[in-house]
């Protein structure tokens, strides 16, 4: 009795290829993702395992110290209260002044839209500068005030260029022409057609606007002042930067009493707390992202 022996399939380009591919996606998914477990881990140890190096990928003396200094500091608090305020705001004037600089450029029909693209495109790649800018705002009277925060920066080009090339490509201009012949004004035209069909755009540039504003940083620290108006970014500076904390920050005299240990594993617990909001937002548009990045990808 004889039995067949089965060769084995001699692999092919395409499995070496798709066997490398794989290999080097698990090591780069190991690369990313060992930076955010090692400060995750850091932020639950204690400080002295933290400042002694004993952290490598787990906990060492699991605890939450780093955690109560954090929110027992008074600033963190008015940081977040501040970056929450300018996220929400800020995103909606970007997102709303976005919109009405994109759609009007998209449109056939409205003479002297080449110039003017033109002149946005030339803004990518030539600016003022730092002291005009500065001297420009002053001038405003803005410095120092939460609207040099929404304001400043309120228009992206890259941003409007993409939600600019998704009005062209994808909304068809007869819709254009049957709303108008049911009398439908173009304003009108653009809050009942173009914004429902431009969800996915509208998601994208939503969350860029919104990635934006919370992790603003240098044009707070340049325009303001007044800690009473710093972002969360400009309070994690601080402490990150600080050898000491300032002991009138502390309300409780219990946390005080424990900081000295707890300094290095406090500024991991703030990293975690001012990235963990975004962590959480983006895997609800995370859907919408491969479609934006092909929209931006087309920027004639």
């Amino acid at each position: 009795m004889t039995t067949a022996v089965k060769r084995k399939k001699p692999m092919s380009s395409d499995d070496v290829f798709n066997a490398v591919l794989v290999a080097i996606v698990l090591l780069w998914l190991v690369i990313v993702l060992y930076p955010l477990i090692y400060i995750v881990s850091c932020s639950f140890s204690s400080g002295t395992a933290v400042s002694t190096g004993k952290v490598l990928l787990w906990p060492v003396e699991p605890g939450i110290g780093g955690y109560k200094i954090v929110f027992s500091h008074k600033a963190v608090w008015s940081g977040y209260a501040n970056t929450l305020f300018y996220t929400v705001f800020g995103s909606i004037i970007s997102l709303i002044v976005t919109m009405l600089m994109a759609y009007p450029l998209s449109r056939r029909d409205f003479s002297g839209r080449k110039v003017i693209m033109t002149l946005v495109i030339i803004t990518m790649f030539f600016g003022g500068g730092l002291i005009p800018s500065y001297i420009l705002v002053s001038g405003l009277g803005l410095t120092n005030t939460r609207a040099v925060i929404l304001i400043l920066g309120a228009l992206s080009t890259g941003n409007m260029i993409v939600m600019r090339t998704f009005f062209q490509n994808s909304i068809p201009h007869d819709l254009l022409e049957a709303a108008k012949l049911d009398g439908i004004s173009d304003f009108g035209y653009l809050l009942k057609v173009v914004i429902p069909l431009s969800k996915p755009v509208i998601s994208v540039i939503l969350l860029y606007c919104v990635v934006a504003h919370w992790n603003a940083y240098f044009t707070p620290l340049i325009y303001l002042r007044d800690r009473n108006l710093f972002p969360l970014q400009l309070i994690l500076q601080e402490i990150l930067s600080a050898t000491r904390i300032d002991a009138t920050q502390i309300a409780d005299s219990e946390v005080l009493a424990g900081i000295a240990n707890q300094v290095d594993a406090m500024k991991y617990s703030l990293v975690v707390v001012a990235t963990v909001p975004m962590l959480v937002v983006y895997p609800f548009v995370q859907k919408f992202f491969e479609k934006g990045v092909m929209i931006g990808s087309l920027k004639g």
